[in-house]
């Protein structure tokens, strides 16, 4: 038996998360996976019960499964922290050092690219240091309050955490196309981004038959618009890839659409790239195309891990399943121009699914 941990998170994350897990079930089922699932609760549910939106019963708990999916959360509208106001998606990278966020962004049949030009490329993200101030001190945030009118931000880069991402990238462009872009800013920011890059071509060194090359963020910006196609695996430093992996997604068609994995050694966790948009929640409209992809790129991830290949053919089923609904217009959900809810999209799924393991 398998155990996936499942948190819903605030807004739509619930409607998303149970849409998520009737497909896990049904692959499973079809696959004799062997999935069982485990409700973990976090976010404002956990707050109110627990005084915590992510209580230690919870971690505890996460950590007895073999994967994880957290459904979007509203941390931006957490207490602070001494208040229980704790970011589960950024206490879960840190704590099980899920150093990789893995961020695909492709276009669909039927479903036109914002900028007409069609993309297919992965951004790979270093997930625990960089700007983000809840995850690279070891004790206390990684910003202050100098004084009423000075804030300061530390950015923290490491030689280690630079070389894993690195070889995570080449590793994921031998399965490819077989190029690597690494995205920085070192003419500016020349000590932390010039570590970053120094990593990033000492792996490139050591793979010879992958083709590098290295482009500032900002005209990476410019070049995901322009010719997203002369670009295959982007690998960048934690806050570039949050912002590069979102315009990538919804220029390929929509951020609705936008899967994501954040992997480590030992755990990995499915995640939509999207938030919680608590004003359309409860609604059965929000589209759970992302949350359902990152799933099934988390049965890919345990799938090589346990050296399981029914994992890995039951990712596919699940994507080839999106692919099929997706490509019918009425299918689709009313943010792509569909009719369907949540429930009914996530119906359609299934029996695409049926249909593929007949």
């Amino acid at each position: 038996m398998k155990r996936i941990a499942i948190l819903a998170g605030d807004g739509i994350g619930p409607e998303i998360s149970q849409a998520t897990q009737r497909v896990l079930q049904a692959v499973s089922d079809h696959h004799s996976l062997g999935l069982t699932f485990h409700p973990v609760t976090v976010g404002f549910d956990a707050l109110r019960k627990h005084g915590s939106t992510f209580p230690d019963a919870a971690m505890q708990e996460i950590q007895t499964c073999d994967g994880i999916v957290l459904g979007p959360v509203s941390h931006n509208a957490y207490p602070p922290r001494d208040d229980g106001g704790l970011n589960p998606s950024g206490e879960l990278r840190k704590r099980l050092d899920l150093y990789g966020n893995i961020r695909p962004a492709r276009s669909r049949a039927g479903i036109p690219p914002r900028a007409g030009v069609p993309l297919d490329l992965i951004v790979v993200r270093e997930n625990t240091e960089g700007f983000y101030a809840d995850r690279n001190m070891v004790q206390g945030p990684g910003e202050m309050l100098v004084t009423e009118d000075v804030a300061i931000a530390m950015r923290k880069i490491t030689r280690p955490a630079c070389m894993r991402i690195a070889r995570e990238a080449f590793r994921i462009a031998k399965g490819r196309s077989g190029r690597v872009t690494a995205v920085h800013k070192a003419n500016v920011m020349r000590t932390s981004c010039g570590l970053f890059l120094e990593c990033c071509r000492q792996i490139a060194a050591e793979n010879p038959e992958i083709a590098y090359q290295e482009q500032l963020v900002d005209a990476m910006c410019a070049l995901l618009v322009r010719a997203p196609d002369q670009h295959d695996v982007i690998v960048t430093t934690n806050m570039f890839g949050d912002i590069l992996s979102d315009l990538a997604s919804e220029l390929s068609g929509s951020l609705g659409l936008a899967a994501s994995l954040n992997a480590g050694e030992d755990r990995a966790m499915a995640q939509a790239q999207h938030g919680s948009a608590p004003d359309i929640a409860g609604q059965d409209i929000a589209n759970p195309a992302s949350l359902i992809g990152s799933a099934a790129m988390l049965l890919d991830w345990m799938g090589r891990r346990l050296q399981d290949k029914a994992l890995g053919t039951a990712a596919v089923a699940i994507e080839a399943a999106l692919e099929a609904v997706l490509s019918v217009p009425e299918q689709r959900t009313r943010d792509l121009g569909g009719k369907n809810g949540t429930a009914a999209f996530t119906d359609a799924v299934i029996a695409e699914l049926g249909r593929g393991g007949a």
